[in-house]
């Protein structure tokens, strides 16, 4: 299958050469690579003229074309005519050396496949268990496998706030438990919400699709709206046996504040469009849990050790939900029912 490979970068050379070294030394390699770069300075057009990569083509977007949306939609409209998958990845990701041969194995065992996510296999510790295993309440237990719940979502349980959908689906109150809560099974995984950053879908899907401009910027979020609309036409799916590493470079993020409001806002977003019209039990859950985490956000004041981020993303998360009381998210696109 040819397939070609995006990578929407913004002031990460550094990282973005690690993935590259990472996508040369891969057992089937994409028939082209297309950078969309939205840097505002050079040095990562002078890493790209300094290490040469077989079919990379790149491109320097201006504002009107900057954001990690903005910057997707725009290297979709490059992607050659032959290709039949575009695959999406994030700069500071690095490879396993079979990442895309089991990533397009899937569309060949799985035909109706919309799409297929990657895994990321560097962040979460899984152990194995028998399959009659009782979890305990810090524990998150699927399919055999077992790893730490974090405080959060042990709070969710005592107050029976805990998602009631396997992971990568969204309960009809929102705040799921992600695709990262599948075990490193080996095994091919249903999903209606994938990680953008690790992602791929068949080009067919953009005749219809594209991400929603109304994700600016950072974007957060914008996977999980692109892919719960995408679902509602078709399968998607997640392979655990695509894997690579994820390092979560620095560069590029919001600021806490700005961070905590999107937390809220563009939750309420992606909430909308997997439950436009939500039912009275719904909203409470969704504003309760909301609420809680945003409690537990500034508890973090006393106990992380930045205590300013903790405070700051705190701040961001209460304007965020008051700011819901006076001016609810509206989509550019009309994609939002």
């Amino acid at each position: 299958m040819k397939f070609s490979l995006i990578i929407c970068t913004y002031m990460r050379p550094g990282p973005l050469l690690l993935l590259l070294q990472s996508v040369r030394a891969q057992s089937v390699y994409p028939d082209e690579i297309l950078i969309v770069d939205g840097s505002v300075d050079d040095k990562t057009k002078i890493v790209l003229e300094e290490n040469t990569f077989d079919n990379l083509k790149y491109f320097l977007v201006d504002d009107q074309d900057r954001g990690l949306t903005k910057q997707r939609n725009f290297g979709i409209k490059k992607v050659s005519e032959q290709s039949e998958i575009v695959c999406f990845l994030d700069d500071d990701t690095v490879l396993e050396s079979d990442y895309f041969e089991n990533l397009l194995e899937t569309y060949q065992i799985f035909p109706e496949a919309l799409g297929v996510g990657g895994y990321i296999s560097n962040e979460v510790k899984w152990e194995k268990v028998p399959e009659n295993y009782l979890p305990k309440i810090n524990e998150f237990y699927f399919d055999g496998w077992k790893r730490s719940d974090g405080s959060r979502f042990v709070l969710r349980k005592k107050l029976k706030l805990d998602s009631d959908c396997p992971p990568g689906f969204s309960p009809l109150y929102s705040h799921g438990r992600s695709v990262g809560f599948l075990p490193p099974s080996g095994k091919i995984y249903e999903a209606e919400q994938l990680m953008g950053g690790v992602s791929s879908f068949r080009k067919s899907v953009f005749e219809k699709f594209s991400f929603s401009t109304y994700f600016e910027g950072y974007g957060l979020y914008e996977d999980a709206d692109f892919t719960l609309r995408l679902a509602k036409t078709g399968k998607l799916y997640l392979n655990t046996k695509a894997k690579l590493a994820h390092f979560h470079a620095e560069s590029g993020r919001p600021n806490q504040y700005k961070y905590g409001k999107m937390v809220v806002r563009n939750g309420w977003y992606v909430w909308h469009v997997k439950n436009p019209k939500p039912k009275l039990s719904d909203r409470l859950k969704w504003n309760a849990i909301t609420i809680l985490l945003t409690t537990i956000r500034f508890s973090n004041v006393l106990t992380d050790k930045n205590k300013k981020a903790a405070f700051t993303e705190a701040l961001g998360r209460t304007i965020g939900w008051w700011s819901l009381l006076f001016s609810k998210p509206v989509s550019p696109d009309n994609l939002l029912n």
